[in-house]
C-alpha cells in the first residue's frame, strides 16, 4: 500500500520543493496537493500529483475532503510584507482558519505524522548578547499589539496553539517546524523577499538598496537543507514540539548580508546604498536581534550543509537558468 503525503500551499515555494524532495524517492508514495488554482499546479508541479481542488479557508469544503493520508505537511500561508501591512484582517483569517481546517481533517483521516510550518516571526522582537541563541522555548520577545505588521507573527503563534491544542485534546501527532527564511534554487518568480531583491541586483549589476538601516538580525537556511529539516520532522519528530530549521552559520544582519552578496557574489561590482523612507511603508518586520539555536533538530540527525553564499549562487543559478560555479563571477 503506498504511503500518502497531502501537501497544503504545494505552488508554493517551500511546498513544491518539499513535492521535489518527496519525488527523488518516489517508489510506492502518492503525493497529493490540496489547491484552489489546478491549472497553476499543472503548470508548476511536476507530474505525477494528483490535486484537490479547494480553497483552504472554506470550512465547508474542506469537510468534503475525505481518504487515508499517511502523512500531512501544511504549507500555505501569506509571506508578503505587503499583504500583512495591507490587509491585516485577511492575513488573521486565513492563517488560523487554514490551520484549523487542516487540523480536523488530520484528525479525521487518523494521519500518522503532521508538520506545520511555522515562522522564526514567532519569537518577537528580541535582544540578545553576542553569540547568545534562542532556543524553542524562549517566547518572551515584543510584538506590539497595536501594529498591523504583527497579524502575521500573532497569527503564527496562535496556529501553533492550534496545532498544540489538537494534540492535547484529540492526539493528532502535530510537529511544528519554525523556520528561517528560506531560500536556493528553485526561487519563484514573483518572491520579492530582501534576498530576492539582493539576488536581482545582483545579477542585474545594480546597487542594493536598502530601505532600513540593515541591524536587524536575519537567521537562514538552504532550501535543500530544510525541506529534508520538514520531512525528518514527519519522522522523528516529537508530538507537540516546535523545532527551529535554521544553519546557525548563516546568521547575520541584514546589512552584513547586503555587503556579503555586493562583495563576494557581485565581486564588488556593486555597492550598498540607502533609501530609507520616514515610514515603514514596506511593511518590513521590527528590528530584531534574534539568533536562533538548531541544538533541538541537531538531536534529530539534522545536518544543514548550504552556506549563505552557496544559498545565493543557486538563487541566481535559477533566475539566470544556467549554472554558474561557486568561484566563478557573475557577469554584471
Amino acid at each position: 500500500m503506498a504511503t500518502n503525503y497531502l501537501i497544503t500551499g504545494a505552488t508554493g515555494y517551500i511546498g513544491s520543493m518539499i513535492i521535489n524532495e518527496l519525488q527523488k524517492n518516489a517508489e510506492n508514495i502518492q503525493i497529493i496537493a490540496i489547491v484552489r488554482d489546478v491549472e497553476k499546479a499543472f503548470q508548476r508541479l511536476p507530474q505525477g500529483v494528483q490535486f484537490i481542488q479547494a480553497d483552504l479557508t472554506d470550512t465547508s469544503a474542506m469537510r468534503d475532503i475525505t481518504g487515508e493520508y499517511t502523512y500531512i505537511i501544511h504549507c500555505a500561508s501569506v509571506t508578503k510584507s505587503k499583504d500583512m501591512k495591507e490587509h491585516p484582517v485577511e492575513v488573521v483569517g486565513s492563517i488560523v482558519n487554514t490551520t484549523q481546517n487542516i487540523m480536523e481533517l488530520a484528525k479525521r483521516c487518523n494521519a500518522r505524522s503532521v508538520v506545520l510550518l511555522s515562522s522564526m516571526e514567532v519569537y518577537g522582537s528580541v535582544e540578545r548578547m553576542e553569540g547568545q541563541l534562542i532556543c524553542e522555548n524562549d517566547i518572551n520577545g515584543k510584538v506590539d499589539l497595536l501594529n498591523t505588521r504583527s497579524c502575521y507573527p500573532l497569527a503564527k503563534r496562535m496556529a501553533e496553539n492550534i496545532g498544540y491544542d489538537y494534540w492535547k485534546e484529540y492526539g493528532v501527532p502535530v510537529k511544528i517546524a519554525r523556520l528561517a527564511q528560506t531560500f536556493g534554487r528553485g526561487i519563484l518568480p514573483e518572491e520579492n523577499r530582501v534576498f530576492a531583491q539582493f539576488a536581482r541586483a545582483a545579477v542585474g549589476g545594480e546597487d542594493i538598496v536598502l530601505h532600513t538601516e540593515g541591524t536587524s538580525m536575519g537567521n537562514y537556511c538552504g532550501i535543500d537543507d530544510a525541506t529534508k529539516g520538514i520531512l525528518l520532522l514527519l519522522e522523528k519528530g516529537e508530538n507537540g514540539e516546535a523545532y527551529n530549521i535554521v544553519n546557525e552559520e548563516n546568521t547575520m544582519t541584514i546589512l552584513q548580508m547586503a555587503e556579503l552578496v555586493a562583495e563576494k557574489i557581485a565581486n564588488g561590482k556593486i555597492c550598498v546604498r540607502y533609501d530609507i523612507p520616514e515610514k515603514n511603508i514596506y511593511g518590513y518586520a521590527p528590528n530584531t536581534g534574534l539568533r536562533l539555536s538548531a541544538e533541538k533538530m541537531r538531536r534529530l540527525g539534522w545536518k544543514p550543509q548550504q552556506s549563505l553564499e552557496r544559498m545565493f549562487y543557486d538563487a541566481i543559478e535559477y533566475i539566470r537558468g544556467k549554472h554558474i560555479g561557486q568561484n566563478e563571477e557573475i557577469s554584471i
